[in-house]
């Protein structure tokens, strides 16, 4: 957004500039030129005041003496005519038929009476020359008319100078006003970029994350203090839920494990029937009940993120595992395969990818019927290490995959398995502490593959 903000503010400087350059630069040229006009229209009139005096032929020398210094000290061209347009006196030897062949106008317009008003607007590249004419007499005592062509090399040269004068000078405030532009945009944006740390951090689980920025407008920080408020609020509700959950499952063992244990004493005084039956059932509730217990104690645990990331060998830990769960496997009739990459450092929460796998094994073991097959494949993508478990089980239908990690969510099909519904949540809660994800997926062709996500960990820190 900064950049985006910056590109706007840099195109309306420019734009800004350009409008006030150009116009500046449009009237400098034409001051020059006026000035030209100026300068050479009074030499015109000295010369149409000598031509309208020529009676006698040293009359008319004294008139071609003068305009002959006068073209070779300006280098112009000086042409005299009637008013039938026959030359009286020229000077500047080729200029003068230029002048006349490009001077019509001009000319026609000095022999009705009118001088030369306004000349063609000079710039650096041109014109090269430019052609005034002055009447010869007033009114209409016009007795003929004076055509001046007058190089412009030293107006344009003038012009060149004080349009790099004015681009110098449109280029320093240019410049000066995209360095206040970057420093504004960088004071706006810098309680927005540290809002935006502290709500990611917040969205990924950091309870601790705030908002530290202290720079910006009153509004933003006003903004900043009720985020910070208000993260304030959310850490302590979930402290207290979290607190409470742990507390309430912790208090909850004591009289679990005292009615276990006296339903185990009452067994030996059952008879035969039905009562013993329904004593089994019972038994197995309350043992089910303390598993049950025993992950809300664990997800209470994780949730708290009381532990730091820590750097990891994935290898071997998912090497360590599997060997570890391989007799498991073979028990159950299930045949259980690892490829792991060499050298696969992640960061994470201590042993979270050996709690993961124990997690999605445990549940390929308990899912995946006998003779069939799990696979374990732990390589690097990207920037991240994927430890992928994938089975060729029944698999789940479409619209419970989405809340495979959600928790106490167990398939109809599923209900009499052994478990507490918190095994893949507790994972998920791991992976996104440890700043990676756990998702899952249809295996090809049948099947269910789960995969976790972990940032590795880079040496060259």
């Amino acid at each position: 957004m900064r950049r985006r903000l910056l590109a706007v503010l840099i195109v309306l400087i420019g734009a800004a500039v350009l409008l006030l350059s150009i116009p500046l630069a449009d009237s400098s040229a034409r001051g020059r030129t006026e000035h030209l006009l100026l300068q050479r229209r009074s030499e015109a009139v000295r010369f149409a005041d000598l031509a309208d005096r020529v009676r006698t032929a040293a009359d008319r020398s004294e008139l071609s003496t003068e305009i002959g210094r006068y073209a070779e000290l300006y280098r112009a061209a000086v042409l005299v005519v009637d008013t039938t347009g026959r030359t009286v006196a020229q000077a500047g030897a080729g200029a003068a038929s230029a002048a006349a062949a490009t001077a019509v106008e001009a000319k026609t317009q000095a022999l009705t009476g009118r001088s030369t008003a306004t000349l063609p607007t000079i710039r650096p590249w041109g014109p090269s020359t430019v052609v005034l004419a002055e009447p010869v007499g007033r009114d209409e005592r016009v007795s003929g008319a004076v055509l001046l062509a007058a190089p412009t090399a030293a107006a344009r040269r003038d012009v060149t100078v004080r349009w790099s004068l004015l681009a110098a000078g449109a280029l320093a405030a240019f410049t000066s006003a995209v360095l206040v532009a970057a420093g504004l945009t960088r004071w706006l944006m810098r309680p927005v970029r540290d809002l935006d740390r502290a709500v990611e951090g917040l969205a990924a689980g950091s309870l601790q994350a705030r908002a530290v920025s202290d720079t910006g407008p009153p509004e933003l920080r006003r903004l900043r203090q009720h985020f910070n408020t208000m993260a304030e609020a959310v850490g302590t509700s979930l402290h207290r839920q979290r607190a409470f959950v742990a507390d309430a499952s912790h208090q909850l063992r004591n009289p679990l494990a005292t009615l276990v244990l006296q339903l185990e004493n009452v067994e030996p005084h059952l008879g035969p029937g039905p009562g013993r039956a329904e004593h089994s059932r019972a038994l197995d509730e309350a043992e089910r009940l303390g598993e049950l217990l025993d992950g809300l104690l664990a997800l209470a645990r994780v949730e708290s993120g009381t532990a730091e990331l820590t750097d990891q060998d994935a290898a071997a830990a998912v090497h360590e595992r599997v060997a570890a769960w391989e007799p498991v496997f073979r028990a159950n009739g299930l045949e259980l395969t690892a490829d792991v990459r060499d050298d696969l450092r992640v960061r994470a929460l201590p042993d979270a990818v050996g709690r993961v796998l124990d997690a999605l094994l445990d549940n390929a073991a308990k899912f995946v019927p006998s003779g069939g097959r799990v696979d374990v494949h732990a390589a690097a993508r990207g920037g991240n290490v994927v430890v992928r478990v994938a089975d060729n089980g029944p698999g789940v239908s479409e619209d419970q995959v989405d809340a495979l990690l959600r928790r106490f969510v167990r398939g109809a099909q599923h209900q009499n398995v052994p478990g507490s519904g918190l095994g893949l949540a507790i994972a998920d809660e791991i992976a996104q502490i440890s700043g990676g994800r756990l998702t899952a997926g249809h295996n090809t062709p049948r099947g269910l593959a789960m995969e976790l996500l972990l940032p590795a960990f880079r040496t060259d820190r």
